[in-house]
């Protein structure tokens, strides 16, 4: 059996997981109480198969069962190939998403507003996040760009492989929060003052032809290589990461750091690194630079 623990904050993506997740076939169970999580599994594993499930926890169970981190640390330990997924995003962002979908927070009736309830969950889930395998933070990801992500991560089965994330975004829409290496390349040539290359995208191989001909692009891009495969294996060693966020940035999001973010995931892919990639803001404008 192969488990994953989908839990977080309300507003941040728990339903789009569920979704995803069970657009591949995995077993989705909602809701549950985190000290069942063992006794769930023994009777998964009792049917001698190779099914993928997942377990969702949200505040509602938690609160419940304040005790929730400890049960969720029992069933990891016996079940090592299980992933702790936590979904965060930025209150301001959370609320925009209640004022959207105009569903109601599973605190509010306790707290005088929706701020308060947002914050007296994140009390509640503090340690739930810390012993997380992997923190998502959700507040610039679309809905799609969250469903691949999971996907792509509950794929992968190497149980103690470090899952290395490569995003590219634009320093104008700010830099991601979950980074953890950031690495600039607006002193690269841009595609955005060539007329016949405005309107592409870093996924383009007429961009792509553009920026990574430059004598300045391979330069940058060998020592750029060259650092992060000297440091993957310390992340892996010394601080036992399971999880790599590497962000790439120009001005706009759109050409430079795609282009350069799709060759260091190629890069991650061919050294056989379990790798995953994201460009945040290539669709935010058509004429980014």
């Amino acid at each position: 059996m192969q488990f994953v623990i989908i839990t977080g904050m309300s507003g941040a993506g728990k339903s789009v997981a569920l979704n995803a997740l069970e657009d591949i076939g995995v077993y989705c169970v909602d809701n549950i109480p985190p000290h069942l999580f063992l006794s769930f599994s023994q009777l998964c594993n009792s049917q001698d198969d190779d099914e993928k499930i997942a377990l969702v926890a949200d505040v509602r169970s938690l609160k419940r069962f304040p005790s929730a981190s400890g049960g969720i640390l029992e069933f990891r330990r016996s079940n090592p190939n299980c992933k702790v997924v936590f979904l965060d995003a930025s209150t301001d962002e959370i609320i925009n998403r209640y004022k959207m979908t105009r569903r109601r927070h599973p605190l509010l009736e306790e707290c005088s507003s929706l701020k308060e309830a947002i914050e007296e969950e994140r009390r509640i889930l503090s340690k739930t996040k810390g012993i997380a395998d992997i923190v998502l933070d959700t507040s610039l990801l679309s809905s799609q760009q969250l469903k691949q992500k999971l996907q792509e991560l509950f794929t992968k089965t190497a149980a103690e492989s470090l899952l290395v994330s490569c995003v590219s975004f634009g320093f104008k829409y700010g830099v991601p929060s979950d980074a953890d290496l950031v690495f600039d390349v607006r002193c690269l040539p841009n595609p955005f003052y060539e007329e016949a290359l405005r309107p592409l995208s870093g996924l383009d191989i007429p961009v792509q032809q553009f920026v990574l001909s430059s004598e300045k692009t391979q330069g940058v891009l060998t020592r750029l290589l060259d650092l992060v495969d000297y440091m993957l294996p310390l992340y892996q060693k010394d601080e036992s990461k399971s999880q790599l966020t590497i962000a790439i940035g120009c001005t706009g999001g759109r050409h430079r750091s795609v282009a350069i973010a799709e060759e260091l995931y190629h890069h991650l892919e061919k050294n056989n690194y379990h790798a995953m990639v994201n460009h945040r803001d290539i669709e935010r404008k058509k004429f980014n630079h």
